[in-house]
């Protein structure tokens, strides 16, 4: 009896030290990072693009290990995590998004985010208002949404019995990935820090080009200029790890990309700006801002701008209502000392109207656009005309 017991003892030892796969412990680090890795994935793919989105349509294969894996990996239900994420689209920035470091500050939302994110789940109008579409099968109903822990304590006792004692870590590492990289990083950081492509209505911000650790989130000022694009990358540099599985679900016939960025397309230059040159810069608006700052930050350099002044170049390409309050004065003084910064700023603003009027009829907004390309072209300043000139050869 003692000699059985002896065995067992050893054999219980044994797995505490090993599991039952014995790994070594950069194979149970790479186990680790894998199965992290494709839990940003479905996040990514399935959450945030397919399901909140709808951005794609995913075959029920997908889609259904994708549920299955974040039910494990992380407990969330899908409706919540749709609607909290829908709200804090139309909410951005304000007091009512669920997670704006602009409002709650950066140290809350990075480190405090999974707290957020459940104090809102509690908001039944959250989840009324912006949850809809999302699943509603049996198994969401008696499993994924019903059994929310039980997930994540199966996903705690398959680590314990493949790696012995140390699964524990395993599995906190797994438990933790999200709320950080997601919740924290993303959700704060990327509305914080960071460089800007566009100036969307926000304070969103690309963490870096290359999105490879969160699966492409890092590009989240491209994505809320875009957010109903399955591809977040939109610059020849940036790389976004999450359109490649995308990619591939497609070759696979497991996906189907609805929409896509836009691309700014050039042809012939027309006669004048006509409705199709409307068309063209409303569809491409974000992307012609982006090319206008450029062509005043050249035109700026030209000026020679006194050394005081060239602080102002960063704020060049912001609209005037999200300009820092520190920086109004400098610009202020920019503008008086440089008449062609100051109406190249003056018709950037007239030409950002022209698809923020919601009175003028389509004939009235053509003639506008007509209009500014005239007094562009005539303006003396080779940045305006070369950009009207541009701006005539614009296709959707």
């Amino acid at each position: 009896m003692s000699f059985v017991d002896g065995a067992a003892f050893s054999a219980a030892i044994d797995w505490l030290g090993h599991g039952l796969w014995h790994f070594s412990w950069w194979q149970i680090v790479l186990y680790t990072l894998a199965t992290t890795h494709v839990t940003i994935v479905a996040v990514t793919v399935f959450l945030h693009r397919a399901q909140a989105h709808r951005a794609l349509d995913l075959h029920p294969i997908p889609a259904h290990f994708f549920r299955f894996w974040l039910w494990l990996g992380t407990g969330m239900v899908t409706k919540q995590w749709v609607a909290i994420h829908r709200k804090h689209h139309a909410k951005c920035e304000t007091p009512d998004d669920p997670h704006s470091p602009q409002t709650r500050g950066l140290d809350a939302v990075l480190w405090r985010g999974a707290e957020l994110y459940r104090a809102e789940v509690k908001n039944e109008e959250t989840l009324r208002k912006f949850g809809h579409g999302t699943p509603d099968d049996w198994v969401e109903r008696h499993l994924y949404s019903r059994y929310t822990w039980q997930g994540v304590g199966l996903m705690l006792l398959l680590d314990l019995a493949l790696f012995g004692a140390i699964g524990a870590a395993v599995w906190a590492v797994q438990m933790v990935w999200i709320p950080f990289w997601a919740a924290g990083v993303v959700n704060g950081v990327g509305h914080f820090w960071g460089y800007r492509n566009f100036e969307s209505p926000d304070a969103s911000t690309n963490l870096v080009p290359w999105g490879l650790v969160i699966g492409g989130e890092e590009l989240h000022n491209n994505h809320h200029t875009y957010p109903t694009a399955a591809k977040f990358a939109v610059k020849p540099y940036e790389f976004d790890l999450g359109w490649c599985y995308i990619w591939l679900l497609q070759r696979l016939g497991w996906a189907t990309v609805k929409k896509v960025p836009p691309r700014l397309r050039f042809g012939a230059v027309r006669p004048v700006a006509d409705e199709k040159t409307l068309e063209a810069l409303i569809a491409n608006r974000y992307e012609v801002m982006a090319r206008y700052a450029r062509s005043m930050r050249r035109e700026f350099e030209r000026l020679q701008p006194d050394a005081s002044l060239r602080t102002v170049r960063r704020w060049l390409h912001r609209d005037i209502e999200k300009l820092p309050a520190a920086a109004l004065p400098q610009l202020a003084k920019a503008r008086a000392a440089h008449p062609a910064l100051d109406q190249m700023l003056t018709m950037r603003e007239e030409l950002r109207q022209l698809w923020l009027s919601t009175t003028h009829t389509r004939a009235q907004l053509t003639a506008e656009l007509q209009a500014w390309c005239r007094r562009a072209e005539d303006s003396g300043i080779a940045a305006l005309r070369d950009f009207a000139l541009r701006l005539r050869a614009v296709r959707a």
